[in-house]
């Protein structure tokens, strides 16, 4: 069979009619206009087209024809007929190519103001670049809505950005376009006060009546105000003499943070490899990670005796170091590069793997964290994330609805 011939392109000067409908929306308006067009001669060129609150907006690129007249003409009529405005503007060539540097800001608020956004298209304007397209990522529990952007450099844009975020208390994020943003992932997360809201050595420590006291180290270390592994050898002292059974109570006692199981359930589908690595301890880390489906587990080890914890660790702690080793081996062993992982943290022991990942992400995190992490996420749901990667909730939603999974049993 013959290859088909590839048709020429339209020159930069051939004469063009950009036709904008716009209106309540209801069943047929498309094909209405499109059918009012379909004239010979005339081709398509570009389409885009959007609802809100009923009201829609479609803009069709065509190519003059041999009679521009009545091109508009039947547009015109198309409108009449649907009850709608139509607008017709002549003009030359395609749409101008859009500039390199292209990139995604994704901004998130709960609530989103209208300062926000302006202050952000603002920013984007004084520094040369052009909005391409605005979409709506989620409207519950967050708002979330993602611009693609061009003519600007990632780095820069996040540190430009980082001063709006806090100004306006919403939440941005800078990604690059492309293809970079496509493909499988490896998506890696700190568990306490990450993945779960508790801290888990502070429940064992419950158990032993020295909550409070290890509650206040574990905040110190945090910070980044203790040696993380001092601490730890310090607060799994206070340990010494349980019974290995309060880790299934402890277990038993956890609880997730709202948007984990949709967060885990919504990365599995996509094919997205999932880890945790934890400064806290194996015997509570890896069931957790059994029941989300998660791949990888790294944490500390408990030493036990006889059946009672001794208060110390076996082997290396996993520290600061320790996190961003694993998700490097992790990464490694996924056969992915660096630029495609995702790593989720909130205290300071998570900064060398939010630093080595391909996107870091403070989530609820202390201040130390938020200031050095590529974005932040300050809404109480793990599932936040999902909008970064640009992730639609309606898609979550559509694929949760499908299989009978879903928000009602994950929280938000």
């Amino acid at each position: 069979m013959p290859v088909p011939a590839v048709p020429p392109q339209p020159a930069h000067d051939a004469r063009t009619v950009l036709v904008t409908v716009t209106g309540p929306d209801r069943p047929g308006v498309t094909w209405e206009v499109f059918e009012a067009v379909a004239v010979p001669g005339v081709e398509v060129l570009d389409v885009e087209q959007v609802v809100v609150r009923g009201n829609l907006t479609l803009a069709v690129l065509l190519t003059a024809g041999p009679d521009e007249g009545a091109l508009m003409a039947a547009a015109h009529a198309a409108g009449a007929r649907l009850g709608m405005t139509v607008t017709c503007i002549s003009g030359h060539g395609d749409n101008a190519p859009r500039k390199a540097g292209r990139l995604h800001v994704t901004v998130l608020g709960a609530p989103l103001l209208p300062s926000a956004v302006a202050s952000i298209a603002g920013r984007l304007a004084a520094r040369g670049a052009n909005i391409d397209r605005i979409r709506r990522l989620s409207r519950w529990p967050v708002t979330t809505v993602e611009f693609d952007v061009s003519g600007d450099d990632v780095l820069v844009l996040r540190r430009e950005l980082a001063a709006e975020a806090v100004s306006h208390r919403v939440d941005i994020a800078v990604s690059p376009a492309g293809l970079a943003r496509r493909g499988r992932r490896l998506v890696v997360m700190d568990v306490d006060s990450t993945l779960i809201q508790d801290e888990v050595i502070e429940l064992l420590a419950g158990h032993a009546g020295r909550g409070a006291e290890v509650a206040a180290v574990t905040e110190r270390a945090m910070r980044g105000e203790l040696d993380f592994a001092a601490s730890l050898h310090e607060r799994v002292a206070c340990l010494a003499g349980l019974p290995e059974s309060v880790l299934a109570e402890v277990r038993a006692a956890v609880r997730l943070t709202p948007g984990a199981r949709t967060l885990c359930r919504t990365l599995r589908r996509l094919g997205f490899t999932l880890a945790v690595v934890s400064g806290g301890f194996i015997e509570v880390v890896g069931p957790l990670a059994e029941e989300l489906g998660i791949q990888h587990a790294r944490a500390n080890r408990l030493e036990v005796v006889d059946g009672v914890l001794t208060g110390r660790v076996v082997g290396e702690v996993v520290d600061r170091a320790g996190k961003a080793a694993a998700l490097r081996a992790f990464a490694e062993a996924e056969g992915l590069p660096l630029e495609r992982t995702v790593a989720i943290g909130d205290g300071a022991n998570d900064l060398d793997m939010l630093a080595a990942a391909g996107l870091g992400v403070a989530f609820n995190a202390k201040p130390v964290v938020r200031a050095q992490a590529d974005t932040a996420v300050n809404v109480p749901y793990l599932d936040a994330v999902l909008y970064l990667l640009g992730i639609p909730r309606a898609d979550v939603e559509d694929a949760d609805d499908a299989d009978g999974t879903g928000a009602a049993t994950d929280g938000p």
